[in-house]
């Protein structure tokens, strides 16, 4: 909402189950949260694949009545926002293709660092692309593949690819999951019924009634066959460098989901006691920018002894203010979007507790509402390291030259954002907080380490 940082995307599937549309419509408005620009449902009858997607959220592209008539016991969806390939009805997934091994349908969170290298290949060797997402390279390697079954021919795509990708595959065999060697994004299996899920996030499976069974592994495959809903799984690629983006327990996560053992807010609320460690404030009270750093605000709160106070109100009826292309349409975004409580913090020092800072316009904006509402200081808390370099790996930031902290030291952003103080945590923070309890994290925005490098002529735009 107030930030800069854009989410990546949401993926959901049932396999076995007489209402598989109807439960992947309610898994994508759990969803919902990762992506509002475009969402799509397909299902699998007897008659061969169906697909239904559009723009807008869950709600504006599907109806009761559309759901019920999609039908069927294997579904997928997606929820989107572009991280690469421009934001058309074309690119909207699931993207459904016919090949000569049959009809297959992808739903894909993440992005590939070498799908510009791969799609010029495939076009010179006949290939005819339908879009321009990066995703619609791997259905283009299945049918390359002269393997015997589909397993095996993802295995094969895949092999080729170079990135980040938590995959759902809707076939006549079944669903098939898949998570990139390096694990950058979360994919996890539920069960529901006698039916198995796949699910971005647990809070989308617990949406629907099911329970959650485990994280899928890095360079895993899993095959859910259609009648018997039989579960099969393959350690397709030897496993890289773990890499899980930290961001999904900074930002991009519900708070109650679950992620290799922690829930996203019990972790965030330790970032924020760890922030009021490491820069203690003399203040009269807290606050957090809703919603992602309320449960950091909280914890810095619980920590400093100090209260901990609903100082901004958000209204939840309008998108979120990063989807706005123009810079203009941005900011005028936050002002509609959030409202100080003139009451509250009136003649108040107030600690405002965010979880990142991207160009630092928005953070300025906020610290101006404080202000104008009264605020006699306003002292910024940042849950996370400065944010120096773009992700490649299917989050929307900026260039490298738009991010603030990449050309800016801590205090030169705090007279920036018209601050009176400004603090963040370190990768160490991250590190002693969440990676002893999930392992190793990917970082590569705060360091510029990248797991996996770049292809040669890829050149960072990500929108």
């Amino acid at each position: 909402m107030s930030h800069e940082i854009c989410e990546e995307c949401g993926v959901f599937a049932v396999a076995g189950h007489p209402k598989a549309a109807e439960l992947c419509y309610y898994g994508l408005y759990a969803l919902q949260h990762r992506g509002q620009e475009s969402a799509g449902i397909a299902v699998y009858r007897k008659s061969g694949i169906y697909t239904r997607k559009g723009m807008g959220l869950v709600s504006d592209v599907f109806s009761k009545e559309s759901i019920r008539d999609l039908g069927g016991e294997m579904a997928i969806g997606h929820v989107r926002y572009s991280t690469t390939g421009e934001s058309r009805l074309e690119n909207a997934q699931p993207i459904t293709v016919k090949m000569w091994r049959g009809e297959m349908s992808l739903a894909h969170n993440g992005n590939l660092v070498n799908a510009r290298q791969l799609r010029h290949t495939l076009e010179v060797q006949g290939s005819i692309f339908q879009t321009t997402s990066d995703t619609e390279v791997i259905p283009h390697l299945v049918a390359k593949s002269l393997a015997g079954n589909t397993l095996d021919a993802l295995r094969f795509a895949l092999s080729q690819v170079r990135g980040a990708y938590a995959l759902v595959v809707l076939t006549p065999e079944g669903i098939f999951g898949v998570k990139d060697p390096n694990g950058f994004r979360p994919l996890c299996l539920g069960e529901v019924e006698g039916a198995y899920i796949l699910s971005s996030e647990s809070c989308a499976i617990d949406a629907v009634g099911g329970r959650f069974v485990r994280e899928l592994e890095p360079g895993e495959i899993v095959k859910i066959g259609h009648l018997s809903a039989s579960l099969q799984s393959v350690r397709a690629f030897p496993p890289g460098r773990a890499s899980l983006c930290v961001f999904e327990f900074i930002y991009f996560a519900r708070p109650d989901s679950d992620i290799y053992g922690l829930n996203v807010h019990a972790a965030r609320k330790a970032l924020g006691r760890r922030l009021a460690i490491k820069a203690p404030c003399d203040a009269d009270l807290v606050t957090g920018v809703p919603d992602s750093s309320l449960s950091a605000a909280s914890g810095y709160a619980e920590e400093a002894g100090m209260p901990y106070e609903m100082g901004l109100v958000k209204n939840r009826y309008i998108g979120r203010t990063f989807i706005a292309p123009e810079q203009s349409m941005r900011e005028a975004g936050v002002r509609i979007k959030l409202n100080p409580l003139r009451r509250l913090v009136d003649g108040k020092r107030v600690v405002l507790v965010d979880d990142s800072i991207v160009r630092g316009t928005t953070s300025r904006h906020i610290v101006g509402l404080l202000r104008a509402a009264g605020a006699r200081e306003v002292h910024v808390r940042i849950s996370s390291p400065p944010y120096r370099y773009p992700c490649y790996y299917g989050i929307d930031t900026s260039s490298r030259g738009e991010l603030i902290a990449s050309a800016m030291e801590v205090d030169e952003i705090r007279k920036a954002i018209e601050a009176d103080s400004l603090a963040f945590l370190d990768v160490a923070d991250l590190e002693d907080v969440l990676g002893k309890r999930v392992g190793s994290l990917c970082y590569a925005c705060f360091t510029g380490d990248y797991p996996v490098p770049l292809a040669r002529d890829f050149d960072g735009d990500c929108g």
